[in-house]
């Protein structure tokens, strides 16, 4: 259902919309950890890090996803704001014809080069049958990935933060059912997980678009509506595309690093593997905050009302900063027990509390960056966003985590540090990019005042 984003407190706002947002990116996180956490009952570590670096490749390509659906959400969400209808429901077309292609060619691409993927990720050889097995499956269900996440994107810039998360819900509950019967009654083992995720997706992709047909987004679609738009699709494109190759980015630091955990070891690469998904959990709230700021700047900008769009970042920067502190310092003192719910195995909880505790600092400073990265996208800048995760990523996050391995061989924590130190990076460069954009948009007057952050 269509909701307007441009009027009332900018706190309740961000809480409406943020709230469901978060337990939807919670849901779709249980995919992940229930499918690590179920392998791990009934198998051993083989298979753990088997779906640890398949789930891996396959985040890298959600993430991507919807990065790129990020065009269609600030596009339609300006659409709302400024009451344009017509305008609305085109890209909402437009995004649906966009993204059936994309994940055709992918589906298509990937297949023809799952071994050279699980090969290039440096991938334990006791662990190689069980990731071709699982990205196999996987790569299978791409197009009904795709179609979830695109769907999500349109409820989102419609300001429907509640729709999306109903959806992922019957598809967690589906998946832990799932896997339950594949991994642990017919022992299928990585393929049991995989085929658990994809089979859970299309019941989440038929559960939304009967939503859809029920007319439950407050647009009507007519023909003319999914007759492709160069200039919508460029729009879309503009925005999304750097966001997507940002987050693209993002996952191969995360994928370089897991090779180098790799080299290390098995007993590493499965603590890498699952301290990547715990780093999941208490990302929730920044990635939540990256999404409402750039669906709610989106939609007010939409309607002149630059003041609130800046007023949206500020509150979301206090919410992630406060955040990101408490749970970096509760984890200092929680580090194994946290790691030792997913694995009993001795060593492979001892390097992963270490890990853990240099990686979690990374959600204070990412927490930032996020919040300004939804600012910059609801302004059609995400090039800023590409440009401060990629110097992150190429200056710290890689030679940092590489250079530590090396001198560090005893333990994980200073190769933990190499996250935090990239975000801190992109925190400073964030902070000037809003300064450089103040002093342009603050020209723009609402009700009379000049803008103030």
């Amino acid at each position: 259902m269509e909701r307007n984003l441009t009027s009332g407190s900018v706190a309740k706002n961000i809480l409406y919309f943020s709230l469901p947002y978060l337990l939807s990116y919670f849901l779709q996180t249980l995919y992940g950890m229930a499918d690590l956490y179920i392998i791990g009952q009934f198998n051993g570590v083989a298979q753990i890090t088997a779906v640890s670096i398949g789930s891996q490749a396959m985040h890298m390509l959600t993430v991507m996803v919807v990065g790129l659906a990020m065009g269609s959400t600030v596009t339609i969400g300006k659409a709302v704001g400024g009451k344009q209808q017509e305008q609305a429901a085109a890209a909402v077309g437009n995004t649906a014809v966009l993204f059936m292609g994309v994940s055709v060619a992918a589906t298509v691409l990937l297949l023809a080069f799952v071994g050279q993927i699980v090969g290039v990720m440096a991938t334990p050889k006791e662990a190689v049958s069980g990731t071709v097995s699982y990205l196999t499956i996987c790569f299978l269900g791409i197009p009904f990935i795709t179609a979830y996440n695109i769907i999500s994107s349109i409820f989102r810039g419609l300001g429907d933060s509640k729709s999306p998360m109903y959806f992922i819900a019957v598809a967690c509950g589906a998946n832990i059912a799932l896997d339950y019967l594949l991994i642990g009654a017919f022992h299928m083992g990585a393929a049991g997980a995989a085929l658990g995720t994809t089979l859970s997706q299309t019941i989440s992709v038929a559960v939304s678009l009967a939503a859809i047909f029920r007319g439950k987004t407050g647009i009507s679609l007519k023909k003319r509506h999914i007759r492709p738009q160069p200039q919508i699709m460029g729009q879309i494109l503009k925005i999304g595309i750097p966001v997507a190759l940002q987050d693209g980015f993002i996952q191969i630091a995360f994928i370089v690093i897991t090779v180098i955990a790799n080299q290390r070891g098995l007993n590493d690469a499965a603590a890498v593997g699952i301290v990547e998904k715990i780093i999941g959990v208490v990302f929730l709230v920044p990635s939540t905050m990256l999404s409402t700021v750039s669906a709610l700047s989106a939609q007010n900008i939409g309607a002149g009302q630059h003041g609130r769009a800046a007023r949206t970042l500020w509150y979301a920067v206090q919410i992630t900063v406060g955040f990101g502190f408490v749970v970096s310092v509760l984890v200092q003192f929680a580090a194994e027990p946290i790691v030792g719910i997913f694995t009993g195995d001795a060593q492979v909880i001892l390097s992963g509390g270490q890990y853990l505790r240099g990686y979690i600092w990374d959600c204070l400073f990412a927490g930032v960056h996020f919040s300004f990265s939804g600012y910059f996208c609801a302004y059609g800048m995400s090039g800023i966003s590409f440009l401060h995760n990629f110097l992150s990523i190429v200056c710290v996050r890689i030679p940092g985590a590489y250079f530590t391995s090396a001198y560090f061989p005893q333990t994980l924590f200073p190769m933990g540090l190499a996250a935090p130190g990239g975000s801190l990076l992109s925190v400073v460069i964030c902070v000037g990019a809003f300064l450089w954009m103040r002093g342009s948009i603050c020209k723009i007057t609402e009700n009379g005042n000049k803008l103030k952050f």
